[in-house]
């Protein structure tokens, strides 16, 4: 199993591969990208709605320890 959560401590950078918007019970949506990091493997986090809509499939994200969220990374 994975986890969604977006931990505080970690450090990561990878490409968005997929952007899906999910509402499992019909009530509250949740905005999740698909990352395929710089090591190869494949990561799934929940970001706010603003970052969601930030990012394209194929933009670079880097998330730094202590930073709560990952940013976009690039020009």
């Amino acid at each position: 199993m994975f986890g969604h959560r977006v931990r505080k401590d970690d450090a990561w950078e990878g490409v968005v591969t997929k952007k899906r918007r999910v509402s499992p019970n019909g009530q509250y949506i949740y905005y999740r990208l698909v990352l395929m990091l710089s090591d190869g493997t494949q990561k799934k986090i929940r970001v706010r709605r603003a970052l969601w809509r930030a990012v394209n499939v194929g933009d670079r994200l880097v998330k730094l320890p202590g930073n709560k969220a990952p940013a976009k990374a690039g020009p």
